[in-house]
């Protein structure tokens, strides 16, 4: 029955400091949102709405919930490692046994655990 991911939703603490960080940092593109009659924004990747970010409601206690992370394909490591240093912002990176994949951990302004997954063969 299921043939793809659609989106993933996060709560923004700060909804301007959450575009930032997965629109400067990560590089996904803000995009057409219908009127939803509340505060968010809609992020895509390769023409795709994938991020659904709620800007009108509170963080909930504990802030992950049950879903551990989110975790997305990405390129240029070593240009995302940078932006990260650049801000300060902490980030776990270790590759994958066997597969090789990079696979860089880090936590979005609100507490939401991201995953982003790179080639083997890009240089850390």
């Amino acid at each position: 029955m299921i043939h793809a991911m659609n989106h993933f939703t996060v709560i923004a603490e700060d909804l301007e400091k959450t575009l930032a960080f997965y629109v400067g940092v990560l590089g996904l593109q803000p995009g057409p949102r219908p009127d939803l009659g509340f505060a968010g924004a809609w992020l895509y990747a390769g023409g795709q709405p994938i991020l659904h970010i709620l800007g009108d409601r509170p963080v909930p206690p504990g802030r992950a919930g049950v879903i551990d992370h989110m975790a997305f394909s990405a390129r240029g490591l070593r240009d995302v490692k940078g932006k990260l240093d650049a801000l300060g912002l902490k980030y776990d990176l270790r590759q994958q046994r066997g597969a090789g994949t990079w696979q860089l951990f880090c936590l979005d302004p609100s507490g939401a655990k991201v995953e982003l997954d790179f080639d083997p063969s890009e240089v850390s």
